[in-house]
């Protein structure tokens, strides 16, 4: 155990290690229902139109979409993709200090090798990711939402503690395995989960749904 830790907090491992710190965290709050899934892709400006772009030929795609596309993740959100190449950076820059690393002599002999591990590990890490997730992305075109139309009217329940203007989700019975929607309420903290809500706008740009309780939408 000494020895795993030493590893993990030191170079090149340990700038990983904290990247994995970050990534393990990020999951945890998304398990919540507080950020969102695909958090990563709006930032990148990859929204509905880019993961229709990804299910084609991938002609004039550019910035993030193109290169996910030549590796053959498009349609994976980029948490995903970023938690793999982080998860196989960690990894081989982890065994190549257990096994190589350490047992240089000299301080200046295992910084510059730690360092051309480092790029190493990341160029091995995106060829790997794609191995490992390209399968994925059957999956993940499942999860895509429906259109917004037919969904409005339906009655969902809330999953995250809370909904407000900018977060929130709850899940819609659709006869199958649900969906999990993105919702929001101007009013914040007036739901909590468990509650039942009904949809009645849809957000393009933010993916999501304003929300307004089961008994003001049947009125009196």
């Amino acid at each position: 155990m000494f020895v795993f830790l030493q590893i993990v907090w030191s170079f090149p491992t340990v700038i990983f290690s904290l990247l994995m710190m970050m990534v393990v965290l990020y999951w945890l709050i998304a398990a919540t229902g507080l950020i969102d899934l695909d958090i990563l892709d709006g930032v990148f400006g990859i929204g509905a139109e880019g993961a229709d772009a990804a299910g084609g030929d991938g002609g004039g795609l550019s910035g993030v979409t193109g290169p996910l596309m030549r590796l053959g993740l498009g349609g994976i959100p980029l948490t995903v993709v970023f938690t793999a190449l982080v998860f196989f950076s960690w990894f081989l820059t982890y065994f190549a200090e257990y096994l190589v690393l350490r047992h240089l002599p000299g301080n200046w002999m295992h910084t510059v090798l730690g360092v051309a591990t480092m790029a190493g590990a990341l160029i091995a890490s995106v060829f790997l990711s794609g191995i490992a997730l390209r399968p994925l992305r059957r999956f993940f075109a499942q999860l895509k939402p429906l259109p917004a139309r037919p969904l409005l009217g339906q009655l969902a329940i809330v999953r995250s503690p809370t909904v407000t203007a900018s977060m929130g989700s709850a899940s819609v019975e659709d006869g199958g395995a649900g969906l999990i929607l993105q919702v929001r309420d101007d009013v914040a903290d007036r739901f909590k989960r468990g509650d039942r809500v009904v949809l009645i706008e849809y957000f393009a740009e933010q993916n999501a749904y304003r929300v307004i309780g089961e008994d003001e939408f049947n009125g009196p």
